[in-house]
This record gives C-alpha cells, sequence and structure tokens, in this order.
C-alpha cells in the first residue's frame, strides 16, 4: 500500500515545494538565512534521458561547490534513478525536487550496515528533498536503510520512503517530514533526531509484532524525539508503536489515526529492566481510530494531557520556523558550471 501524490504541472511542482517550507531554525541560524538571497534559486536539471544538466543525480550535487551560500534547485526529471546519493556536510541550501512520487523513483540494493546502507544520506544542513519515491530494495534479511538524515534543518515535502527494516534513519539534527508515506517492518523510523512527523501515512508490513519506531534518545539532558502530528498509522500485521532503542526513547503521537492492526499494549519494551522502562518517554493524545483505545496500554506509557502535549506541538524543540526562506522570484543557470 502506497500514498501516491500527483503533480499535475511543472508550475505546480515550483509553487508547491515552497509553499510547503514551513520550518525551523534558531535565531542564529534565521540571521544566516535572511542575509542570504533567498528570492531566486540556481536551478540544476537531471534528466536520464540526457536533456538536462546532468544525467545522474549524484553528478548534479557534486557540481554544487564546497560551502554553497546560494539556495540550489535540482530539479529531477522522470524516471527510475539507481544511485547511492551522499549530500556532503559541506554543501548546504541544497533542494532535491522530483517530478512526483510515482515518477521520480530513487533506488538502490544494499543492506547489513545501518549508516552506510542509505540509498540517500543527507549530511547537509538546509537540504530540502520532495515529490520523490526513496527506496532500498534489499529485503527482508539485514538493516537496509532508505533514507539517512544526519543534517540539521532538514525538511522532506510528500516523499515516499520505502524499505523493510530501519527504512528512515532519522539519525541526528532537527528535521521535518510533512505528508510523507514511510513503509517498513522493523524499526522502521529510528535514530535520535528531533523530529516532526506531521499528516504523514505510516504503514507496517511486519507480519509478526514490528515496531514502527526505535527512537534512540540516550540522556534525559537530550531535546531530541519523535513527534507524529495528524497522521495516520495502518499495518498489515500486528504492530507496536515502538520500543526503545536507548533508555531515555521519546515519542509522542497526537491526533493520529490506528488502524486495528495496533496491538492493544501499544508498546514493547525491547526485554529492557523495570528501571529502564521508567525513564522513556511514550506519550499519546486524542488519538483515534480502532488501534486507539489505550485501555489495555503498557503502564509505562502516558495519556497525555493538553497542558503535557503542547510541547511537542509547537516548534521550539526545532528551533522554531524563522529559518523559513520566501519563495524563489525567479531561477537562474549555475555560474560554477
Amino acid at each position: 500500500m502506497r500514498l501516491h501524490i500527483m503533480v499535475p504541472s511543472i508550475i505546480t511542482t515550483f509553487f508547491f515545494f515552497f509553499f510547503f517550507i514551513l520550518l525551523l531554525y534558531g535565531s542564529f541560524m534565521a540571521a544566516l538565512v535572511t542575509a542570504m538571497n533567498t528570492s531566486e534559486a540556481v536551478l540544476i536539471r537531471v534528466d536520464w534521458t540526457g536533456r538536462g544538466d546532468f544525467t545522474k543525480i549524484q553528478d548534479a550535487i557534486d557540481a554544487v561547490p564546497s560551502n554553497n551560500a546560494e539556495v540550489v534547485f535540482i530539479w529531477v526529471k522522470p524516471g527510475i534513478y539507481r544511485e547511492k546519493i551522499v549530500v556532503p556536510a559541506d554543501k548546504p541550501y541544497i533542494t532535491l525536487c522530483g517530478s512526483g512520487v510515482t515518477k521520480t523513483i530513487v533506488t538502490w540494493r544494499e543492506g547489513v550496515d545501518i549508516f552506510k546502507s542509505a540509498t540517500i544520506s543527507v549530511l547537509a544542513p538546509y537540504f530540502v528533498g520532495q515529490l520523490l519515491t526513496i527506496e532500498n530494495t534489499y529485503g527482508v534479511s539485514a538493516q537496509a536503510v532508505a533514507l539517512r538524515v544526519e543534517g540539521d534543518l532538514v525538511a522532506f515535502y510528500a516523499c515516499n520512503i520505502v524499505s523493510y527494516q530501519d527504512t528512515l534513519l532519522d539519525d541526528v539534527g532537527r528535521h521535518y517530514y510533512h505528508n510523507c508515506y514511510i513503509e517498513g517492518a522493523t524499526d522502521f523510523i529510528c535514530g535520535n533526531g528531533a523530529s516532526l512527523f506531521q499528516r504523514c501515512h505510516l504503514h507496517s508490513t511486519s507480519e509478526y509484532h514490528g515496531s514502527i519506531t526505535a527512537q534512540h534518545r540516550e540522556s534525559a539532558l537530550d531535546n531530541t524525539g519523535f513527534t507524529f502530528y495528524g497522521c495516520n498509522i495502518t499495518s498489515v500485521a500486528p504492530a507496536f508503536l515502538g520500543r526503545p532503542w536507548a533508555a531515555y526513547s521519546r515519542v509522542v503521537f497526537a491526533i493520529t489515526y490506528m488502524s486495528d492492526m495496533i496491538i492493544p499494549q501499544g508498546w514493547d519494551d525491547w526485554n529492557r529492566n523495570k528501571s529502564e522502562r521508567s525513564t522513556v518517554y511514550y506519550g499519546e493524545y486524542m488519538c483515534y481510530g480502532p488501534g486507539a483505545s489505550t485501555s489495555k496500554r503498557v503502564d509505562w506509557s502516558k495519556r497525555l494531557t493538553h497542558d503535557e502535549v503542547v510541547p511537542f506541538l509547537n516548534w521550539d524543540m526545532l528551533g522554531g520556523k524563522s529559518w523559513l526562506r520566501p519563495i524563489p522570484r525567479k531561477f537562474k543557470k549555475p555560474g560554477f558550471m
């Protein structure tokens, strides 16, 4: 089952992209963005048929100068791109925009190593991805990451992210996911990011008691965790909402639909003892659907009040929204090519 988002025209694609950029940056980062000329963007076209500036996505990323200070819009034309892609840490402000999740597919097949197997690895700040399918087709035998996100202040809009185990390694930094479809079976949203998932569809393909999340917060002092707000959860078989990858794992589901395949106890302790279970923070607020009843939830999870959930539904953990850059008024040819 996949959520497919259709894009009627290229004009709609451009406006759809920047309209959804409502993210989060701290005051210092906001000042840096404000100082940039964000009213226009450098346009690079990728087309596997040879009708663009590059035929491969990685070649387009490699062409962006180190310590880039301009918004670079890499538009990927329809096609299947069989590539393993890395966005280096010294190349900020890149946008990778496909032509729709059914039209632009980035695929790779690699497994075993959670940190090295990713189809796309984003290590740079200020990255935006949208209108893409990102998949790892390695299968069920090992960890196989489709998307690894380690850059700070990164956003994904209207993307399909698909694999089996550890599909999305939301590794380090502050991240925002909007209207994305994320599919997997075992711990398929994992890592220690500080991340907000809004209006996303989470689909578990586990055949037996898989966990949707495995958040990796290691200390009570870490301002990290996953918040799912206004999302939709479906599954082909009974599944847990999450289990603790680390002792201070933190996950909140708010106003989210849960299908009848959510296991009534909700959360798995991953064989942790009583003291370790007391340090995790797993909360639910006003969720609905046949799997949302909290009457049989584990006693170490929380039924959140309005006041308790508010901090997870604002932008403070993500550094505010002041980093947002405006819709570009025009596009220009790259001066570095």
